[in-house]
């Protein structure tokens, strides 16, 4: 049975998903940008992607990935991380200053109000219509198995 996500881990993963130019819409609409210092990135690399046969088998190792790391600290001391599919850098250093942002009380209500609900939101619409597109092309087998009898 999954653990339940921490709270961190679900704002993580929608940064991580966001597209550059919404994300740095939703974060300037709210207010100016804070002063912010960059500690590390970003940075491009490889991370490997495993994979396990039928969903709970063995692991194995399926290939690498790029990914682009970032981490930056608020002038209030808070300090953010992302790390992020491809090679968007400044994805990678929006999503590392909302991190920190989220992090800090005073911010954390109007970041997830202004940026990651809509963010949430956007995504999911997102994978139903993927997955109604999906759902489209399916294709029913026992009916063409009775269909031979």
């Amino acid at each position: 049975m999954d653990a339940p996500r921490s709270a961190r881990q679900r704002w993580m993963s929608v940064l991580a998903r966001a597209d550059t130019g919404v994300l740095r819409r939703l974060l300037n609409q709210r207010a100016p940008l804070p002063a912010y210092t960059v500690l590390r990135g970003p940075e491009g690399g490889l991370a490997m992607v495993r994979g396990r046969a039928g969903g709970g088998g063995a692991a194995f190792n399926l290939g690498e990935m790029t990914v682009t790391r970032c981490s930056v600290s608020t002038e209030a001391g808070f300090v953010g991380h992302a790390y992020i599919q491809g090679r968007d850098t400044a994805r990678a250093e929006l999503a590392a200053l909302a991190d920190a942002l989220m992090q800090d009380p005073l911010q954390a209500e109007s970041i997830e109000k202004h940026v990651i609900a809509p963010l949430e939101h956007q995504q999911a619409l997102k994978r139903a219509e993927r997955a109604g597109k999906a759902a489209a092309t399916k294709v029913q087998f026992f009916t063409m198995r009775t269909m031979r009898t």
